[in-house]
């Protein structure tokens, strides 16, 4: 659902950047004051997995493709800022080294994405959680947040288009929200698997169910080594998915595509002057376009971990001793 340049106007690209810079205030202000220092590193975890996942498109009904947002699920395990956070840092790799999002629509991606899909999806999650109780309830609310989200911002995006007269509000709506309601199916389908996976195997990451302060203090030694295993792990999970799983994906056009082509907008990105490092996610002058793939994915991975990992030692700020604990990992 990335929107490349030319198909939003500049109003609408404004409005969307300044509602999205004042999301991404303050998303990071929520960050620095609540998440604590420890799990900081886990903003780099988080985005290079979604990075990874996003490259792998699957196939939706009709000839179209889709892909992880993955926003509620982070919101889950660290928090709706962190997610809104780390979507920015996703999409502003995707967009200035592989193209993908234009540079003008920038803020329109993180509006719908980070704040509309992460944060609206969120809302919807603690809702269904509040009264599914349990962990079944949690993760059927995941599921079904992780629909909302997709939903929620297909609708922004078609908003969007309205306003800057790209397509009139009632075809938009229709055509974007029928399709990424189908979507909307996988990224629940996904985002509950993934959900699942981690509270059997580190329910120690999900803040409803992670140790109590005593037990904590108990093992507190043995932490930072799991600390370390963990986005050891992660990362080289998030590069197999990238190098392994992404040149295999399916090239089927995403939702946004197939909406502008069936609507006859979609040759207005034609010409953009931004091609990015690798545009389309393949490195320059490699002939295997499998490798091409795998390359720009295991650099993007990187890349997108590296600079989350980063502004979670900006954003780390000191406390006095014993004033903020975090039982978990």
């Amino acid at each position: 659902m990335h929107i490349p340049d030319g198909f939003i106007d500049g109003k609408t690209a404004a409005t969307a950047a300044a509602i999205s810079v004042a999301g991404l205030a303050l998303a990071l202000r929520q960050v620095r004051r609540d998440l604590p220092a420890r799990r900081m590193p886990l903003l780099g975890l988080a985005a290079a997995f979604l990075f990874a996942a996003q490259m792998v498109n699957f196939p939706v009904a009709g000839g179209t493709s889709g892909h992880l947002m993955g926003g509620v699920l982070v919101a889950a395990l660290l928090g709706p800022s962190a997610a809104v956070v780390v979507l920015t840092t996703v999409l502003i790799v995707q967009c200035f080294l592989f193209a993908d999002g234009g540079v003008s629509a920038l803020g329109a991606n993180v509006l719908n994405m980070g704040i509309l899909g992460a944060g609206g999806g969120f809302l919807v999650f603690s809702l269904v959680a509040s009264r599914m109780k349990g962990s079944r309830g949690r993760v059927t609310a995941i599921a079904f947040a992780g629909w909302c989200s997709t939903v929620l911002a297909s609708i922004g995006c078609a908003g969007e288009l309205a306003w800057s007269r790209t397509v009139t509000w009632s075809a938009g709506f229709t055509m974007m929200t029928g399709t990424h309601m189908l979507v909307g199916i996988g990224e629940g389908a996904i985002s509950a698997l993934a959900y699942l996976a981690i509270q059997r195997t580190r329910p120690d990451l999900i803040p409803e169910l992670a140790k109590s302060a005593k037990s904590a203090k108990s093992d507190r030694h043995a932490a930072p080594r799991r600390r370390g295993e963990l986005l050891g792990y992660g990362l080289l999970v998030a590069l197999a998915i990238a190098v392994f799983v992404a040149p295999f994906a399916c090239p089927l056009p995403d939702g946004l595509q197939v909406v502008a082509a069936k609507l006859g907008f979609d040759q207005r990105s034609a010409g953009t002057a931004f091609h990015g490092v690798a545009p389309d996610y393949r490195m320059t002058g490699i002939h295997s376009a499998a490798g091409a793939t795998a390359l720009a994915g295991a650099l993007g991975t990187v890349v997108v971990f590296g600079l989350a990992v980063l502004l979670g030692h900006v954003l780390v700020r000191k406390t006095v001793a014993g004033s903020r604990k975090d039982p978990t990992c």
